[in-house]
């Protein structure tokens, strides 16, 4: 099939990569012309494990093309994916306007029948908002308003479609190629019903061994996405509030999780302590659907107390450490471990570590941090958060590598949990650190191990080791 894909960000790129890999001939749509031209020269502009080879292997055989011409784009697929940023408005509610500017180019250009599928997450009746804005630039052209004359006329239709997407960043690749479900939003017209044949067809090359594809109107897959994202965000919070209760009680959050998570109708994913959710989801999504409750008369006030945990999560690490150093961390220099919100990732939206750097720079502390992949984008985003302190970035040093972190460091924060992390020589660690106190904020280490080592503990929610 021919697919076209406006957005080569996060989304799709990812998008258009598998779908050229299945087979299909994907023609990546974006105005970032610096972007395009990194593509055309090879270069991924985003870390996501398995995708640079994808793209290459692709290219290679023509079926991956990339274009700046929007003209071009929209009549180069049957299908055309609107993937494009719905980064959070003021309020807190999702800017749609990049989606409504691809709707308008697609309807000022496009000639035949297209499936929009939005990509995007987007709010509720974002679909019906598209429908408008294409329908609104056919009759500037001169076509008919109606669907049925369009059609009887043999003038350029269309079906907006809602196929929103369920990518974790760092398995992204698996999660499009064997995802656990395809939702497909469609209306109940003849329009519908011929962008759900196309639809399907296009993933049931992904879908052989089990259809796994779930069929609903716009209005539920819209919502759907959004739903699930606050579902997940609001478990991570409530480990994280239970995760603090358990440090004043005595009890460990390690061992609750495997009680609980043994549970089958509760499960283990995303029951894992920490320094709160980030990324570019969750925390847009979540205050975009507080937003579209409020429009609606409703106050969505679990995921307003979700929200709220997850920013004071963020401060946890910092707290911890004040509380053994004191406010004021002059000529202290701290080793931290991890800067991408998550690993498999560079990305460094709403990460925990800009939280924390930014609250021990500005006590005098100095920061010898280092990220397998986020490095080059931590120190762009710290650049920024730093802007207001004065001298503020002369106190990070980003190092090549995790034991270059721990020179001259007197104590080492752990914020990602990378599995280069996982098995450190903890007698390393206990020559290096000159206060002999590890702050992890993943849970990634056996307390009698690190007791064992000769070196204080605090992790989250679990048994503190001090030393002796």
């Amino acid at each position: 099939m021919k697919i076209a894909v406006f957005g080569t960000g996060y989304v799709g790129l990812v998008t258009g990569a598998c779908l050229a890999e299945a087979g299909n001939v994907v023609t990546c749509v974006d105005i970032d012309a610096a972007k395009i031209a990194r593509l055309h020269a090879g270069e991924v502009p985003i870390y996501e494990p398995g995708l640079e080879s994808i793209v290459a292997a692709n290219r290679a055989a023509g079926r991956l093309l990339f274009t700046t011409d929007i003209a071009h784009g929209v009549n180069s697929g049957d299908i055309l994916f609107v993937a494009v940023g719905t980064p959070p408005d003021e309020n807190g509610s999702a800017d749609l306007q990049y989606v409504l500017s691809v709707a308008r180019s697609i309807g000022r250009s496009m000639t035949g029948f297209k499936v929009i599928a939005d990509k995007s997450t987007v709010p509720v009746g974002t679909g019906d908002k598209v429908a408008a804005a294409i329908t609104e630039e056919l009759v500037a052209r001169g076509f008919s308003a109606n669907p049925v004359e369009r059609k009887a006329r043999g003038e350029p239709d269309f079906s907006v479609v809602s196929n929103p997407e369920f990518l974790k960043e760092g398995a992204a690749v698996a999660d499009f190629t064997r995802a656990d479900r395809i939702i497909i939003g469609v209306d109940g017209t003849e329009a519908g019903s011929r962008a759900l044949r196309l639809m399907k067809a296009l993933y049931a090359p992904l879908t052989l061994n089990h259809d796994r594809t779930l069929v609903m109107d716009v209005r539920s897959a819209e919502f759907t996405k959004y739903a699930a994202n606050a579902m997940l965000a609001t478990r991570i919070s409530f480990m994280n509030e239970l995760a603090n209760l358990a440090e004043d009680i005595g009890a460990d959050i390690e061992l609750v999780r495997r009680g609980i998570g043994s549970d089958p109708r509760i499960g283990y994913s995303f029951l894992y302590a920490g320094t709160g959710y980030g990324g570019s989801c969750f925390p847009k999504d979540v205050q975009a659907l507080q937003k579209t409750g409020e429009e609606y008369g409703h106050n969505l006030r679990v995921l307003a107390a979700v929200e709220a945990v997850n920013s004071t999560q963020k401060q946890v690490l910092g707290t911890k450490i004040r509380a053994r150093f004191g406010d004021d961390l002059s000529g202290m220099t701290f080793a931290v471990w991890g800067l991408a919100f998550k690993p498999n990732t560079d990305d460094m939206r709403d990460a925990p570590s800009r939280v924390l750097i930014t609250d021990l720079v500005r006590r005098g502390a100095r920061i010898r941090a280092f990220d397998p992949v986020a490095m080059h984008e931590a120190k762009r985003v710290l650049t920024l958060d730093l802007a207001a302190t004065p001298g503020g970035l002369e106190q990070v040093d980003f190092v090549p590598n995790a034991d270059a972190a721990l020179e001259g460091a007197d104590a080492l924060v752990i914020v990602t949990e990378w599995k280069i992390f996982r098995t450190p020589d903890f007698e390393t660690l206990w020559r290096a650190l000159s206060k002999k106190i590890i702050f992890d904020g993943r849970n990634l280490f056996d307390p009698q191990l690190v007791e064992d080592a000769g070196l204080a503990y605090l992790p989250i929610g679990r048994r503190q080791v001090e030393l002796s």
